[in-house]
């Protein structure tokens, strides 16, 4: 039999994956190496693992001990296997900004977690990093990783995931693309590989708001270059023991919406259902795409899953609200989408008018279109329906062929709510579309005003 004696043993070995469609423009071979098939979603499973284990061999971390650690959600979930697994407490301190998929996993899985505010200093007694030392100097029998600085973390890369790829690529490989954050993952990983080649070029993706890519340019640590942002999992406020610089060939920075966007994009168009920094990491490869060649072998390294992200990224409502997308126009369509579920009502030609009347009734509608057979052949509406019934003629016997008014006109699904809203009138108060599947719907002018509010 093949099994795992516990999850644990699953991490790494990690698959690389070619790109097909964003990366058609860039000359080189683009490959994906997809952490997600980690246990925890994340590459960050690898480099807690070794945080624990080092911890242990060093006596820092004892049976039945409490490990704290600040984190964007993923090493936390790293730590929580191992917790799981090996017996101990877990609590995690997040940043505001962090998704509540991230926080809501981290408790599913036994951690505590306590959230502080983003818009502080490293320094403050209220930053993620500061509330997770306080805690390890309280609690007896505590372990406070600091994946920051913690030296495993970049460790576990350089035995890893630097390995993996080399071996992945036959040593073919040119171009590592990674997004920096604690920095343990570019500088494993670029350790290993440099030493098989140094002259694989290796980029590290920084974001706005961060103080990575103009320290490594100036060796100036400026502080005007630290504001709040967006983008999840990578840049810092802080200069963590893991990022070694001198193995860093270029920084470049991506914005918040380009990341976003990318984000989307890789999920829409490659099938990968990555986070917020696969989206960075690509957007910035593409803005560097004039420096590769057909020869070249470029590996982009993914970090995590897209359900951490699915109330942000991936949520159309949150990414207009943050000007990255322009509201969608409204097509024919979308117009329908309130009671795309439901069948069209329709009157037959032979009908009776009171027949009609109780449909508008019972369904509170309007209109009704007139069929005969499968022919949309007439319309008959409220208003016709209450001049007819407070006439002094004798209607129990009338039929709706008798007074109904020419049939809606059909739109084309693509039609545009302005082309749409141009057809509509008293006269002609609704029109008619064709769904994909072949069923006919209504659009009235209740429909083009729901639109504008929603």
């Amino acid at each position: 039999m093949k099994y795992y004696d516990n999850i644990l043993e699953t991490i790494g070995n990690t698959p690389l994956v070619k790109f097909n469609k964003i990366t058609k423009d860039i000359p080189a071979l683009v490959l994906a190496k997809i952490e997600t098939f980690n246990p925890g979603h994340s590459i960050k499973d690898r480099m807690a693992l070794k945080m624990v284990e080092d911890a242990e061999k060093q006596g820092l971390l004892k049976p039945g001990g409490t490990i704290i650690e600040g984190t964007s959600g993923n090493t936390g979930m790293g730590l929580a296997l191992a917790a799981i697994v090996k017996g101990y407490k877990l609590i995690c301190t997040l940043a505001d900004k962090q998704s509540r998929e991230k926080m809501d996993i981290l408790r599913a899985m036994g951690a505590e977690v306590i959230v502080c505010p983003t818009n502080v200093e490293s320094d403050d007694p209220r930053s993620y990093y500061s509330v997770a030392k306080k805690l390890n100097d309280e609690i007896p029998n505590s372990f406070y990783p600091n994946q920051y600085d913690n030296i495993s973390n970049r460790t576990a890369h350089y035995e890893q995931t630097g390995p993996e790829i080399w071996d992945q690529t036959d040593g073919k490989i040119t171009h590592l693309v990674v997004g920096v954050g604690t920095g343990g993952t570019i500088s494993g990983t670029a350790k290993y590989l440099k030493e098989q080649n140094p002259n694989i070029k290796i980029w590290g993706i920084d974001t706005y708001g961060s103080v990575f890519k103009k320290y490594h340019e100036t060796g100036v640590f400026d502080k005007n270059e630290i504001y709040s942002y967006i983008t999840e999992g990578i840049g810092e406020d802080i200069l963590p023991k893991n990022v070694d610089f001198d193995l860093i060939d270029h920084f470049e920075k991506v914005t918040d919406k380009d990341g976003v966007i990318m984000t989307r994009r890789l999920a829409r168009e490659e099938g990968f259902f990555m986070g917020n920094s696969a989206g960075s990491a690509v957007a910035g490869l593409l803005q560097l795409k004039d420096q590769l060649k057909k020869e070249d072998v470029v590996v982009v390294i993914f970090h995590d899953h897209g359900s951490r992200y699915v109330g942000k990224m991936f949520n159309d409502d949150w990414v207009r609200d943050r000007g990255f997308m322009e509201k969608e126009k409204a097509n024919a369509l979308s117009l329908i989408k309130n009671h795309e579920d439901k069948p069209l009502i329709t009157a037959d030609i032979n009908d009776n008018i009171i027949d009609a009347l109780n449909k508008i009734k019972k369904y509170n509608i309007s209109q009704i279109p007139v069929k005969e057979g499968n022919e949309f052949v007439g319309a008959i509406n409220e208003t016709d329906l209450y001049q007819i019934l407070n006439s002094t003629e004798d209607y129990t016997s009338a039929k709706v062929k008798d007074y109904m008014s020419k049939p809606f006109e059909f739109v084309d699904s693509n039609a545009s709510a302005e082309e749409i809203a141009s057809k509509l009138n008293k006269q002609n108060p609704a029109v008619l579309v064709k769904t994909r599947n072949g069923d006919t719907h209504i659009i009235t002018i209740h429909d083009l005003i729901e639109s504008i509010n929603s």
